[in-house]
């Protein structure tokens, strides 16, 4: 099988780190080129120390990104950088002939309107925003085979998407009424130095930010309403956590008519029975983030509760992984015709 070439732009940040660990073991792929202007000329064991040891680290250096030497080198491209700065790499890097997976929420939408209602700027590329796809494997990977330019979701989306998505297309719940409670882990907040996320403020502590209306709403609607044949607006709250990474899920639905564990449970098993990143829990088993933390894998359980008539599903990702950089190393996988798991166990 011919490996692919690939380059990571943007490479100094937790989500960076976790890509450059994951494609240094990739049995298809090689890292040729590794980009920050911040750190730009040092070589990847100096920024990184624990990757010193491995041979396929001795020769890359971190280097200024430049679109016309990357586009010579890499065969496909990740985008590790924040919203508005990665369409700006994205644009030549297309033209180029080069894939595009872009990390940030730059192409996850479809509407530059509600971009600009929820990034507070204008979208710097909307002529690309109908060309990408949204890269959610389990769902869109029909899709992701034929693109190149990958939107890899968010963190947050993702432990809710894969969650309802499957009961709204079955039609066993409401699409109104929804409530998330997520609880993140404090790399999701990424590598910078700022008050809030300091040890002495995160340790021993839980807050909620982003109330009423986290920017990853926007996601999170559009595709619960395509899921759903109608516009879905839900309620979601994000914690942060004094861990360093994970992110657990409650979510709470009205069920459509009668519902029955056995009902979801089948519903859970068509959609996910044969997904090799998609734990589901049965019996008394929850979802625990040290049970995914460094993996791919998504936990998802759910239970019925007769004194609410509600039902509660849960999740649990690791927020770097499954959440960010897996995700994209599985894109690329059915994007390039690779085991889809090459890499990620």
């Amino acid at each position: 099988m011919k490996s692919k070439k690939v380059a990571i732009i943007g490479a100094s940040g937790y989500s960076g780190e976790v890509l450059v660990q994951l494609l240094l073991n990739h049995p298809h792929a090689e890292l040729v080129a590794v980009t920050s202007r911040q750190n730009a000329g040092q070589t990847l064991a100096q920024v990184f120390p624990k990757f010193a040891s491995h041979p396929k680290s001795k020769n890359l250096r971190f280097v200024e990104p430049n679109v016309e030497i990357l586009a010579k080198q890499a065969d496909v491209v990740f985008l590790a950088l924040p919203h508005g700065v990665a369409a700006e790499f994205a644009v030549p890097l297309l033209k180029a002939s080069c894939v595009v997976i872009d990390l940030s929420a730059d192409f996850r939408l479809k509407s530059a309107e509600v971009y600009k209602e929820f990034y507070a700027h204008d979208h710097p590329a909307p002529e690309l925003l109908k060309k990408s796809v949204y890269g959610l494997p389990e769902i869109y990977r029909d899709q992701i085979k034929k693109s190149l330019l990958i939107a890899s979701p968010g963190c947050y989306p993702t432990s809710i998407l894969l969650p309802v998505i499957p009961l709204l297309k079955a039609g066993l719940v409401k699409p109104t009424g929804i409530i998330a409670d997520s609880l993140s882990g404090v790399s999701g907040a990424g590598r910078k130095a700022e008050t809030d996320y300091l040890f002495c403020e995160c340790n021993e502590s839980v807050r909620p930010y982003g109330v009423p209306k986290h920017r990853h709403l926007s996601e999170i609607e559009e595709q619960l309403s395509l899921a759903a044949k109608t516009q879905v607006t839900i309620q979601f709250t994000p914690h942060l956590i004094p861990v360093n990474r994970g992110i657990l899920t409650t979510l709470y639905l009205e069920p459509k008519g009668k519902l029955s564990d056995e009902n979801i449970s089948v519903c859970y098993e068509k959609f996910y029975g044969d997904e090799p990143f998609v734990r589901l829990l049965e019996g008394k088993s929850l979802p625990d983030t040290k049970n995914v933390t460094g993996t791919n894998i998504i936990e998802i359980a759910w239970r019925l509760d007769p004194r609410t008539g509600r039902l509660i599903v849960m999740s649990a990702e690791d927020n770097l992984v499954k959440g960010a950089s897996g995700q994209a190393v599985q894109s690329m996988n059915i994007l390039c015709g690779f085991p889809e798991t090459a890499g990620l166990i």
